[in-house]
């Protein structure tokens, strides 16, 4: 993967950088020993490693705006970090780039249930927004795989969205305002918790930007009711293309689960594994969950199962209490950690219309076998966003050349059937050299021109999203 080479001017004014952001900051905010930086060189696109010239802590929006001043000032590129969760290489540093992470952020800072939002600071975990409100009957909807680690700073970054998006939407409908730092230091807010902003749509944006645009320091978050009640069921079948064929049959026929999600066989093994979820013996499983008063539950299950039923299933199993439920879910929840048990992989992440998930996984299986690595699918088939992870050896010669060059065809196949190169990871570095795939020339230009509106210099999360070549005259200008 190409990266520009580090600024030599930047390089020799290391211990000059450091000092003035040391002045700037609280004596812990600020560390450049090698052996701490060492933690930030990659995210979790682990495969891809570089050590930052030094990495921010601040604590306050006060402190990112002084800090991203000094950067602008000194000509400093920054990359804004989370929780470092990121599988597309969001978050990767370059050498002469500072890392400026928001883990310290993470405080709540208002919450507002008779109007039904939550303010946090973007260091928040997602999973502790809904911590810190369902005692009072609310959750926040946006649940990504990693979201006992992953920080909301990533999710507004990636507009990240989970298995319950099929209903409740990603981060982008449930987003309501941020404050957001640009990179000469202005603090800007966005939005807000009170109703729709008049003039252009700023926030919808940022939310998708992967810090391209400036950095999030606080969110207003949309907070709901819990429902009345839910219920999963398992559905086993005897291919990946039946599953699929089932999956858009249930959605032909206007039913709306909260969520569907699949697992193909290497997927299933490993998780039953790792989670003991008493997953049934087949090729493929499909998780779907309804949720309701018991009649709507059951109302919505009848009309599944006869759709289900049709397919000739291996199995269908309804949970029958919540530690059922549960299992059912926690086998899911773990498939990015069992799978890792068994190799290295790396998780893509298309999308494409649920009507073509037959053919789609059918291809898939046909280009693993043309690669030689294998490859286990995962994901929300309710909205279409793929999931695979190509299974490889990295201590093997070449194996991860040939991943990367079967992603890319995996992707290429995303939006040739009308998809698109990314659901919720992002760009990133990994997808960066295939934006052309899916846009013209002129299409980059356009969006490289909303980045020059917000960062002139184009000092923000360089090497990120947009192909080098076309970039090139622009960076770190």
């Amino acid at each position: 993967m190409d990266m520009p080479h580090p600024s030599p001017a930047i390089l020799s004014r290391r211990d000059q950088i450091v000092a003035g952001l040391r002045a700037l900051l609280p004596g812990d905010a600020v560390i450049d020993d090698p052996a701490e930086t060492r933690a930030y060189e990659c995210d979790a696109l682990a495969a891809y490693r570089c050590a930052p010239l030094a990495v921010v802590l601040p604590r306050t929006t006060a402190e990112v705006a002084a800090t991203l001043r000094f950067c602008h000032d000194n000509r400093v590129q920054v990359v804004p970090r989370g929780a470092g969760t990121s599988l597309s290489g969001g978050s990767m540093p370059t050498a002469d780039s500072v890392v400026l992470g928001v883990a310290r952020m993470n405080a709540v800072l208002e919450t507002d249930y008779d109007n039904r939002f939550i303010r946090v600071q973007s260091g928040r975990t997602n999973l502790s927004v809904t911590g810190a409100v369902e005692a009072e009957g609310f959750f926040y909807a946006p649940d990504p795989s990693s979201q006992l680690a992953c920080a909301i700073a990533g999710n507004v970054a990636m507009n990240s969205g989970g298995a319950h998006c099929l209903k409740y939407g990603v981060t982008t409908n449930n987003l309501l305002g941020v404050t957001l730092v640009t990179m000469d230091g202005t603090v800007v807010e966005l939005g807000g918790p009170w109703a729709e902003t008049a003039g252009l749509d700023l926030l919808g944006v940022v939310c998708g930007s992967e810090g391209q645009l400036g950095v999030v320091t606080e969110a207003t978050l949309r907070i709901l009711p819990k429902p009345e009640g839910a219920r999963p069921v398992l559905v086993g079948f005897a291919s990946n293309e039946v599953a699929g064929a089932c999956v858009s049959d249930i959605i032909k026929a206007g039913i709306l689960p909260v969520a569907i999600e699949f697992m193909d066989r290497p997927c299933i093994r490993a998780c039953e594994a790792f989670a003991k979820a008493g997953y049934p013996d087949c090729e493929a499983l499909l998780i779907i969950e309804v949720e309701g008063s018991d009649a709507e539950i059951a109302e919505q299950l009848a009309r599944i199962k006869s759709i289900a039923l049709s397919h000739d299933p291996v199995e269908f199993r309804e949970a029958a209490d919540e530690d059922q439920a549960r299992r059912i879910w926690l086998g899911r929840k773990s498939a990015f950690g069992a799978m890792g048990q068994i190799n290295d992989y790396m998780c893509l992440d298309g999308t494409i219309p649920v009507s073509s998930l037959p053919y789609v996984l059918k291809r898939i299986g046909e280009l693993s076998r043309d690669f030689g690595l294998e490859v286990g699918n995962v994901f929300h088939a309710g909205d279409g966003n793929m999931h695979p992870l190509i299974l490889y050896n990295a201590n093997t010669p070449g194996q991860l050349e040939t991943c990367e060059a079967l992603g890319a065809e995996i992707l290429k196949l995303c939006v040739e059937v009308g998809g698109c190169l990314t659901g919720e990871h992002g760009v990133g570095i990994e997808k960066r050299d295939l934006m052309g795939v899916q846009y013209t020339p002129a299409d980059l230009e356009v969006q490289m021109r909303v980045k020059d509106v917000f960062d002139p210099r184009w000092l923000l999360n360089p090497a990120k999203v947009f192909p080098l070549d076309a970039s090139a005259g622009r960076r770190a200008g």
